[in-house]
């Protein structure tokens, strides 16, 4: 099953609060991924589909396909979603098995269904029995262990699901520790269907080493893409043989502007719109500067132009607009507390 006509395919990571229609019109001008992931739709009794994230597919700002995303344990209220979302432009329907949030798990969805193998088990038949395009699976290695990890795999075999996202960190592992991608190659060799690795893919040329690593199918990318949101171009070029593009300071301050102007509605006051702009630059930040200074005032700004002040401090003045921007997070900011979206 070929779901692109890359080398090897690519995918935006679904990130709750991030990557909605406005995020993935960025993403798409600066390079597409080969495959989209909504937002993920709450399912619940009486439950509707969310206008903001449905906006994202019927409004999909590129060509490539993409999927929604459902985060629910109702099995009734699942296959009467799954229905409704057939009547729009999706590639796929995606089970959340793997949101690392207290406020999720603790509900028995999301990361909190791998503690229960028989109930994902119900809820994947009953998902296939109506999904009428493909039925894929995001999940972690297990909640605090990978007890169920081999269970699990199972069950997805069993009901032929026809894409793994698997996201090499426990549940209670969050973001911060150390992701084991010996599972995506378990995966790959024990599953029919194909695999996309996800977690801590921090650039290009760490994409094409884990691929090759671990047989995965693709590569599926989430806060990454915040840091540098020309990855996916970068990945291409490499998968070509080509230079990679290499941002500037300057093309990054032309980033978070377009993130200004993206985020903001009508009805947004500036206190609002910078605290919706900081999630973001929280991850933009690991890339401006190793001692930590941008971060540092930019999480103090209170006003948009108090922020985009900081952002021209230390993206433009002094002769920096030509600087390259680092690749890769620097490694001594990655242990210091941020704000952190639901990226699986």
């Amino acid at each position: 099953m070929s779901f692109s006509n890359s080398v090897f395919p690519t995918a935006l990571a679904p990130m709750q609060d991030v990557t909605g229609l406005p995020f993935m019109k960025i993403i798409s001008e600066f390079g597409d991924p080969d495959l989209y992931f909504t937002e993920y739709f709450r399912v619940y009794a009486g439950s509707r589909l969310n206008p903001d994230i449905l906006s994202s597919i019927t409004s999909n700002p590129s060509s490539k396909p993409i999927f929604a995303q459902l985060l629910g344990e109702s099995i009734e209220d699942i296959v009467r979603v799954c229905k409704l979302l057939q009547n729009f432009p999706v590639a796929g329907v995606d089970l959340n098995m793997g949101c690392p949030a207290p406020r999720v798990f603790k509900k028995n969805v999301g990361g909190g269904l791998l503690k229960d193998p028989a109930k994902i088990k119900e809820i994947l038949f009953a998902m296939k029995s109506v999904v009428e395009s493909k039925l894929t699976v995001k999940m972690r290695i297990g909640f605090e262990d990978d007890t169920h990890f081999l269970e699990i795999l199972k069950i997805l075999k069993e009901v032929d699901v026809d894409l793994l996202s698997l996201h090499t960190r426990t549940v209670l592992g969050g973001y911060r520790s150390t992701p084991d991608h010996s599972y995506v190659s378990e995966a790959v060799k024990f599953l029919n269907c194909p695999v996309l690795l996800n977690g801590n893919v921090t650039s290009a040329q760490v994409a094409i080493d884990l691929k090759e690593k671990t047989g995965a199918y693709g590569i599926m990318i989430g806060r990454s893409a915040i840091r540098n949101p020309w990855i996916f171009r970068q990945i291409r070029e490499l998968q070509d043989g080509k230079p990679i593009f290499y941002p500037r300071m300057k093309n990054l301050y032309e980033y978070v502007l377009l993130l200004l102007d993206a985020l903001k509605k009508p009805d947004m006051n500036d206190a609002r719109l910078v605290a919706r702009i900081k999630k973001f630059l929280n991850f933009v930040g690991l890339s401006v500067c190793p001692e930590g200074k941008f971060l540092h005032f930019m999480r103090r700004a209170q006003s948009s132009e108090e922020l985009f002040s900081v952002c021209r401090r230390f993206m433009l003045d002094h002769g920096l607009a030509e600087k390259k921007v680092s690749l890769e997070p620097f490694e001594n900011l990655l242990a210091r507390p941020s704000q952190e979206s639901c990226s699986l």
